[in-house]
């Protein structure tokens, strides 16, 4: 999520680092390289400039100029003016009380508005509130078929009427079934257009005028650059929107549409679309944001990923068993399979504080490859050893890189890797914000997933040819019987 703009503006802040003496010139250079960075990422021009009148006036302050660190002062001026420029946002969806909350979703054709239907059903059944979805939109035949399979997968009812042709009675009819079923929200899906036009927006001034939705979102592909801008405006000018929920920002390198959008409309984002999966549909928070784009991550993103993994009870009982050192391979292992999935460990490292250098390395097919390995090594081991890895010794460590169909040197690495981060776990359970602080730093500078990537290029490369199954038959034939005879050992 913005690479570009990211890496733009740490380009900036290194111009200024190692300079013997700052000096008002060399800090306008640096400020040349933010503004340029802006630009190239199509933030809007008036945007630009208002941003950079504001942090040039701090920036060439005394205070930043005669700092020990001016690159950390910048830094900051920059994640304020961020802050500023993108919020406030209230991602409260202002539900009533009593009575059925009428949210309405309008947007071009192409901007996820049905999908985004679905994330907002499944964003609000998280809250234990089932809310009925309408399938008002009906220029695109396959968006009610696509809907009431969104319903389905999600357990949510769908209301769609195939023999009527007004959408304006659609969705006054799938308000009063929503009502009369007692759900207490409503969502209604309209139709889009390729482009914006008066048929358009005199249909969705009709459904607003009628059916006085309570909350109204724009939804917008934030990968289409100030094209989402010039429709945001369009929309809210003819309906009054309450807010945007921008789309496809993961696959979007620069930015400048979430950037300008508030500026330019005065419409705030409410919701940021990260993916194709239902819950990937994020609470926009701009003081995250902002330490995002800066490559300092989103750690109550982080946590909030984390929540969504595992659940409340897995989650309780690693902690107690991180802060009594208890930890054991086998709870590693459930670790790695919760975020193994396919670009979830990447995103995870995104949003850790330090770690978005390992973000691109962690999604590489080294470090799953990796990560593989090391669950096929723990599942090749004897309930006692992933208890206690001390007792693996040199013959175990054999047994285990034959059954696990690795390099007895990656078995080795592994029980070292899992005694260090143990101690180092057990500090993160059981101490302050600023010793985790470190003890993350600790973890980064360890390189857990470096190391796990390497695993996984090593054994690619010593691979040679694959095993017939012949082989591969009498292989798991010798790890079996190496399995029970570990096992009698152990008793």
């Amino acid at each position: 999520m913005f690479d570009s703009l990211s890496d733009g503006l740490q380009s900036a802040f290194k111009s200024l680092r190692g300079k013997g003496k700052l000096t008002e010139g060399n800090m306008r250079d640096g400020l040349s390289s933010v503004e340029r960075a802006l630009l190239e990422a199509d933030v809007s021009y008036p945007v630009v400039q208002s941003f950079m009148g504001h942090v040039t006036e701090k920036a060439l302050g005394r205070r930043v100029l005669l700092s020990l660190r001016p690159d950390q002062e910048l830094i900051q001026i920059v994640n304020d003016e961020l802050v500023n420029i993108l919020g406030p946002v209230d991602t409260s969806l202002h539900l009533k009380k009593d009575g059925c909350t009428i949210i309405m979703l309008c947007g071009l054709q192409g901007s996820g508005k049905t999908t985004t239907c679905g994330k907002l059903a499944k964003l609000l059944l998280e809250e234990n509130i089932t809310p009925m979805l309408v399938a008002a939109d009906l220029q695109r035949p396959a968006a009610i078929e696509q809907l009431r399979v969104i319903g389905k997968t999600l357990g949510v009812e769908v209301y769609s009427d195939l023999e009527e042709k007004d959408p304006v009675t659609i969705c006054q009819t799938g308000v009063k079934r929503a009502q009369a079923a007692g759900a207490r929200v409503v969502i209604l899906d309209t139709a889009g257009r390729l482009a914006i036009d008066e048929a358009l927006m005199g249909e969705l001034k009709r459904i607003d005028k009628r059916v006085s939705p309570d909350q109204v979102y724009l939804v917008v592909d934030g990968m289409t650059g100030q094209d989402a801008v010039n429709s945001a405006g369009a929309f809210n000018a003819a309906l009054e929107l309450d807010g945007v929920i921008m789309t496809k920002l993961d696959g979007d390198a620069r930015g400048g549409a979430l950037l300008s959008v508030k500026q330019v409309t005065g419409v705030p984002i409410k919701f940021i679309g990260t993916g194709e999966r239902f819950d990937s549909l994020e609470p926009f928070r701009p003081e995250g944001m902002a330490s995002r784009i800066l490559q300092m991550g989103d750690i109550v993103q982080a946590a909030r990923e984390a929540h969504r993994i595992v659940d409340e009870k897995d989650r309780e009982e690693l902690e107690r068993k991180m802060a009594s050192g208890d930890m054991t391979l086998d709870d590693f292992k459930n670790m790695l399979e919760k975020v193994a999935k396919p670009g979830l460990m990447g995103k995870m490292m995104g949003l850790l504080p330090g770690m978005g250098a390992l973000k691109q390395m962690a999604d590489s097919e080294e470090a799953a490859g990796g990560i593989r390995q090391t669950i096929g090594a723990i599942n090749s081991m004897t309930p006692q050893e992933r208890r206690n890895p001390k007792i693996i010794d040199a013959t175990r460590r054999t047994r285990i890189a034959k059954g696990a169909g690795v390099q007895t040197p990656i078995i080795t690495q592994l029980v070292k890797q899992f005694e260090i981060m143990k101690p180092m776990m057990q500090g993160l359970a059981g101490s302050g914000a600023g010793d985790r602080m470190k003890m993350m730093q600790q973890l980064q500078s360890g390189a857990l997933m470096g190391d796990l990537a390497g695993q996984g290029m090593k054994a690619k490369k010593s691979t040679g040819k694959r095993l017939s199954p012949d082989e591969r038959a009498k292989l798991k034939k010798q790890r079996e019987k190496q399995l029970r005879q570990a096992k009698r050992k152990d008793r």
